[in-house]
């Protein structure tokens, strides 16, 4: 994409994706999907632009085109940098995490039941 001129940009992976993203009516991403999505927070231009999923191989540059009038913040985690000119996001693969659910309680499953929910609406 060009051009986006919005109050923000949501990039999530699937973990992240039933949290934040689906508050800015982002996609639910399968856990095992490999992918990431980009959701805009109030999109001004292009007008309802719904965002996009991409490859979790797929490197994401977002430059700020006029950083004196409109400042940019960048946050990942409880990590921020403030002023930021350029951002670039790409997935680290070799970080491994153990993901703590109910055992009693699919989370595939509850996935799913959201995905399912979002596409009624």
């Amino acid at each position: 994409m060009q051009k986006l001129v919005s109050d923000g940009v949501l990039v999530s992976t699937p973990a992240g994706s039933t949290a934040y993203n689906l508050s800015v009516h982002g996609p639910i991403l399968s856990l095992d999907s490999k992918k990431i999505s980009i959701s805009p927070i109030s999109a001004f231009r292009p007008r309802r632009w719904a965002g996009k999923v991409v490859s979790d191989n797929s490197k994401i540059v977002i430059t700020n085109l006029n950083s004196s009038k409109r400042p940019v913040s960048a946050v990942a985690d409880n990590v921020e940098d403030r002023n930021a000119k350029k951002i670039i996001i790409k997935i680290e693969k070799k970080i491994k995490f153990n993901l703590l659910y109910d055992k009693n309680r699919s989370l595939q499953k509850k996935i799913k039941l959201e995905q399912l929910r979002k596409e009624t609406f």
